[in-house]
């Protein structure tokens, strides 16, 4: 009898060990074939840009920084963050319209997060981060930086400011790029 006992208990045994190893093999070739896979074929999405030439040329040159419409009827909305500030430190946007946000960082990581939104974007130097948001409320947002940049990160903030679409159109035709800096 207490042999039976111990056949059973080394077969069940023997079983559970054939399934944790499958377990752990399976593991380990999806570890495997995506460890090749993500190195053969980066993400599409991911998009660089050299930090040390931001402000020379390219999408992020000072000129280029704001809002601006675009043709299928949105906004896009370029932001560049460096120690201890956002350009443009003010970003008008029309209400409840697609916005797309694209910013980088030209010295170290930053993020920023629009308060009373789901707006959150980290920057890292060398790649463009792009969010896209539509913002409901009229008014004016806080855009704080939340990752520690140095010593005057407390000071590292900006805002949204929410306007109607007429009034957005107005100062867009004004200007071309928009920010509520220039008022």
């Amino acid at each position: 009898m207490a042999d039976q006992v111990h056949s059973v208990a080394v077969q069940a045994e023997k079983r559970w060990a054939i399934a944790v190893g499958a377990v752990i093999g399976a593991l380990l070739a999806m570890i495997l074939y995506m460890s090749v896979h993500w190195a053969t074929m980066p993400p599409v999405r991911t998009e660089t840009v050299d930090p040390a030439t931001l402000h020379l040329a390219g999408e992020f040159v000072e000129s280029n920084l704001g809002s601006v419409p675009t043709a299928d009827g949105g906004v896009a909305v370029r932001v560049v963050a460096s120690q201890y500030s956002f350009t443009p430190q003010c970003i008008e946007v029309p209400v409840d319209t697609p916005v797309t946000l694209r910013a980088t960082s030209a010295d170290v990581v930053h993020g920023f997060s629009v308060t009373h939104t789901n707006v959150n974007l980290m920057l890292v130097p060398g790649y463009v981060s792009t969010f896209r948001a539509r913002f409901r409320h009229t008014g004016d947002f806080l855009m704080p930086c939340h990752e520690y940049c140095g010593t005057g990160h407390a000071a590292m903030w900006a805002h949204v400011r929410v306007v109607g679409k007429d009034e957005f159109a107005r100062h867009a035709a004004q200007a071309g790029r928009v920010d509520c800096v220039q008022r």
